[in-house]
């Protein structure tokens, strides 16, 4: 009996889901975040996930303790691959604290990245400066996403003031709005003290916010990952995803993976 050799695998063996679309996408989206990665790392993760990264951050303040010859090339790279890239929220409060903030987007613009994050994380920010960093980003060109939550351990969501803050960034020109969890996901925003979702207040921002393209959740964590997967679908937005989980969490959207084999979400049962 001659057995014929596949030279490819199945489509749905490839995507069970039959959900996920190729780059670009406005939803679905992966932020990995760099925190150091050298040049031969950062290489070999676009080797391997690149098709599966939409977004790098360059963590926090990291970005200019880089030597600036490698930095520029690990932005070209990303882009090569079809992937933004920005600086770190953190930075850019800085900016704003030392009253250096025209030079940093010159600074960032110079060396190519495509994106800022504004947030309001680690310092006070009135909601005029904070339109005003949004609003100057776009006139510089930059795709603009911004942060809500403080990284203070202990700090939760306000709801209300969660769907104001993303109401009045998308309308001065945000992609989208990124929910604090740092990049532990322990006791921050969304996830309590040992790691865990707090569910009445994702299916109460789910009811409040349906449109959850235009929302990106930091999940670290694989099983955070996993349960937002199951609950809002492969096309929930996850970020602070590290360099070394990129490739397994895109098995966890496809259903290539245990925690979310055969997942079927249950956002249609939330009372949106």
């Amino acid at each position: 009996m001659d057995i014929q050799i596949e030279s490819q695998w199945h489509p749905l063996l490839s995507d069970p889901s039959e959900s996920r679309r190729p780059k670009p996408r406005e939803a679905g989206r992966t932020m990995v975040m760099d925190k150091g990665l050298g040049p031969n790392a950062f290489e070999d993760l676009l080797t391997t996930a690149s098709p599966y990264i939409d977004l790098i951050k360059f963590g926090f303040g990291t970005s200019p303790l880089y030597p600036l010859p490698m930095l520029r090339e690990k932005i070209a790279s990303a882009q090569k691959h079809g992937i933004a890239t920005f600086p770190g929220g953190t930075l850019l409060e800085a900016a704003v604290r030392l009253d250096v903030i025209d030079a940093f987007f010159r600074s960032a613009l110079e060396l190519g990245f495509d994106a800022v994050e504004v947030s309001d994380g680690t310092i006070a920010m009135d909601r005029r400066t904070r339109d005003a960093l949004i609003r100057q980003a776009g006139q510089y060109g930059f795709r603009v996403f911004t942060e809500y939550g403080k990284k203070l351990s202990g700090s939760r969501i306000s709801l209300d003031d969660l769907c104001r803050t993303a109401e009045r960034d998308l309308l001065c020109g945000a992609e989208a709005v990124t929910v604090e969890a740092r990049e532990s996901g322990v006791g921050v925003g969304l996830f309590d003290e040992e790691g865990n979702c707090r569910e009445e207040e994702l299916r109460e921002i789910v009811r409040r916010i349906p449109d959850t393209a235009r929302l990106m959740w930091e999940a670290p964590q694989k099983e955070q990952q996993a349960h937002l997967l199951r609950t809002l679908g492969s096309d929930v937005n996850l970020g602070n995803v590290s360099p070394q989980d990129a490739f397994a969490l895109e098995t966890l959207r496809r259903g290539l993976r245990s925690d979310t084999f055969g997942m079927h979400p249950i956002v249609a049962d939330y009372e949106i």
